[in-house]
C-alpha cells in the first residue's frame, strides 16, 4: 500500500475486506465529511476507515468506538499521531440510549448490519438516527439483499454460513433498512458500490418536511 503505513501501523491486524473496500468508501466519503463537528464511527473495527478518514481531514474530530474492547487498543494505536482521532469509545451500538447524546455530523457505520440480528438492527438505527446532526448524514455501508435475494454466489453463500452460525443473523433486505430510516426522519440515497455492496446515505432534514 502506499501513504503513511510504514512505522508501527504495519505491524498492526488488517482486515483484507476493509483493504479491498476502503478506496471506493473513502471515494463516497470525503466528499460528504462535514464543514465541521464531530465524525463517529461505530464497530470501528480495527481502525483502517477512521484513520484514512482523519488523514483527509486535520480540522474534523473523529471518534472510533466498538462494543469489542480488545479492539480499542488497535484503534488506538493505528490512529497513534492523529491529534484528531479521539481515544476510542466502547460502544455497543445495539444498546439502546447511546444517540441522544451524540451530534455527529456524520454517522459511519461499515459492514455491521449484516452481523446483528433485526431486532438489534432496529436499536441501531433509532439510536443513529438520534445522534446524527440537524442536516448531519449517516453512511451505511455493507452486503445487502435486493428485493430478498442477493446478487452473487459469493454473497448467498456467506450470507448462508452466517444464518448457519446464528438464524438471527443475515444480510439484511436494503428496502427494509431504507423504509426504516424514511420513518425515522432521514431522506435516503442508494449507491451502488464494488462487490455488490451498498452505500446508503441518509441526510436528517434540519427542518422536517423538507
Amino acid at each position: 500500500g502506499d501513504g503513511p503505513a510504514a512505522g508501527p501501523v504495519g505491524t498492526l491486524p488488517g482486515s483484507p475486506a476493509a483493504a479491498r473496500n476502503l478506496r471506493p468508501i473513502l471515494d463516497m466519503l470525503v466528499p460528504r465529511l462535514p464543514d465541521t463537528g464531530l465524525v463517529l464511527e461505530l464497530a470501528s473495527g480495527l481502525g483502517e476507515h477512521v484513520a484514512a478518514l482523519a488523514e483527509r481531514r486535520p480540522d474534523l474530530i473523529f471518534q472510533p468506538s466498538d462494543a469489542d474492547p480488545d479492539r480499542l487498543a488497535v484503534i488506538d494505536a493505528r490512529c497513534t499521531g492523529l491529534p484528531n482521532v479521539r481515544a476510542a469509545r466502547a460502544l455497543d451500538a445495539c444498546a439502546p440510549g447511546w444517540g441522544g447524546g451524540v451530534r455527529a455530523g456524520l454517522l459511519v457505520v461499515v459492514n455491521l448490519l449484516h452481523l446483528i440480528s433485526e431486532a438489534e438492527m432496529a436499536v441501531l438505527l433509532d439510536e443513529a438516527a438520534q445522534a446524527v446532526a440537524p442536516d448531519g448524514l449517516l453512511a451505511i455501508y455493507g452486503p445487502f439483499l435486493r428485493d430478498g435475494t442477493t446478487t452473487s454466489e459469493g454473497d448467498a453463500e456467506f450470507d448462508a454460513r452466517l444464518r448457519a452460525e446464528d438464524p438471527a443473523l443475515g444480510y439484511k433486505e436494503v428496502e427494509v433498512v431504507e423504509t426504516v430510516l424514511g420513518a425515522l426522519g432521514l431522506s435516503v440515497e442508494r449507491f451502488e458500490m464494488p462487490a455488490n455492496n451498498v452505500m446508503l446515505v441518509a441526510r436528517k432534514g434540519a427542518v422536517p418536511g423538507l
